[in-house]
């Protein structure tokens, strides 16, 4: 690693966090939301050693498929090769560099844009022009380096630590979880993309998505759509699931009746994803938390249904998140950033329900935890 951090700044970032006991925790420094080195450090420690979310199975479903993804400024073409094994490779041709595969399709072979080297579907090198002259060059030897991937509850995800346990064994219950939930998942379909640009640091927005304590203040609407006595959250490893059983009241945004599912069900993966089920026909959002500079993230939340073309209720549920709730939450996490640049905020208290109750931050406590965890393996 390039990036390293000292015992003393790590003493620093800790703060009056309690590893223990959150009803004793602080939160992390501020100085780990504002600074550019805590970003750098994320970036080789977190996000280049996790399981990172990239699309639907039904993107690489059939062989020659692929998919390409950038992974915190690597490009990442996800494959599935003639055999029908899903295969994942940096998207760097070994010639020059450059990348092979843009955006989403079929090929035959990759075949690189620049001088036409191509390789097949397994990574190997198949062709490389006019070099019948060259002293001890052997396409036999000429691999593109492969990337770890794994299908997980009918998502790709890619890890691009070569020594990472699977995503399966690194999640214990998770698949259970969904599963229960959602066993449809993997028939369901992209209907929609939305996209936000927020000026905010990443684990802000982390934060305020694992703890409802802000809800009945922030969120007046959205409680309505809940029966907010149910709301129930847990904590394991390296995710939390927050449920919550669906308002039986009237409303266009989370309507039950006809649906296959009354619940509201949501799991936060480590370190930058939300999967969610929400009340009604056959659904399943995935929110994808990016980060691009201190105070700057980009979301991306993709809704599947059961059709490409949402109905009319699931048109509500669209336009409710992306004009009620999300925007409520970008104004929060917005401001909270701007309150961290000051000098009036270095760490503020954890509130914890030790019933677990949607009223508790002890999530966003198990989220700094492993924050802290990440940081130490930088030390030197």
């Amino acid at each position: 690693m390039g990036v390293y951090i000292s015992d003393a700044e790590i003493q620093v970032a800790k703060g009056r966090y309690d590893e223990a006991d959150p009803n004793a925790s602080f939160t992390l420094n501020a100085q780990c939301y504002t600074e550019q080195k805590f970003l750098d450090l994320e970036r080789e420690t977190i996000f280049h050693r996790t399981w990172q979310w990239v699309c639907h199975m039904e993107k690489v479903r059939e062989p020659g498929a692929y998919y390409v993804a950038d992974v915190q400024g690597r490009s990442i073409a996800v494959v599935r090769d003639r055999s029908g094994e899903l295969r994942a490779f940096y998207n760097v041709c070994k010639h020059r560099a450059h990348h092979l595969l843009e955006g989403e399709g079929k090929a035959r072979v990759m075949t690189c844009p620049y001088h036409a080297w191509s390789y097949n579907l397994d990574g190997n090198l198949r062709n490389a022009p006019h070099t019948d002259s060259l002293i001890d060059f052997n396409k036999g030897d000429i691999c593109l380096d492969q990337v770890k991937v794994e299908e997980f509850c009918g998502f790709i995800y890619v890890n691009l630590d070569p020594e990472a346990k699977s995503l399966a064994e690194q999640t214990g219950n998770l698949a259970t979880e969904i599963n229960e939930f959602a066993p449809d998942i993997k028939d369901l379909t992209l209907a929609r993309r939305l996209t936000f640009d927020i000026k905010s640091n990443w684990k802000n927005v982390v934060d305020n998505f694992l703890e409802c304590y802000h809800c009945p203040t922030a969120h007046k609407d959205f409680c309505t759509l809940l029966q907010f006595d149910t709301y129930k959250v847990t904590t394991h490893g390296i995710y939390s699931s927050h449920m919550a059983k669906g308002s039986k009241g009237e409303n266009s945004a989370y309507s039950v009746e006809g649906g296959s599912c009354d619940d509201h069900a949501v799991w936060w993966l480590w370190p930058n994803t939300c999967l969610m089920r929400y009340p009604g026909r056959n659904n399943f959002l995935v929110l994808n938390i990016i980060p691009v500079g201190p105070d700057h993230t980009i979301e991306t939340y993709d809704f599947y249904f059961e059709t490409a073309e949402p109905t009319e209720q699931e048109e509500e549920a669209i336009k409710y998140i992306r004009d009620v709730l999300q925007q409520e939450d970008i104004d929060l996490v917005e401001s909270v950033q701007r309150g961290m640049s000051t000098p009036a905020f270095e760490s503020g208290r954890i509130v914890n329900d030790p019933a677990g109750s949607g009223l508790s931050e002890h999530a966003l406590h198990h989220f700094h935890g492993l924050l802290l965890d990440a940081y130490k393996q930088a030390v030197r």
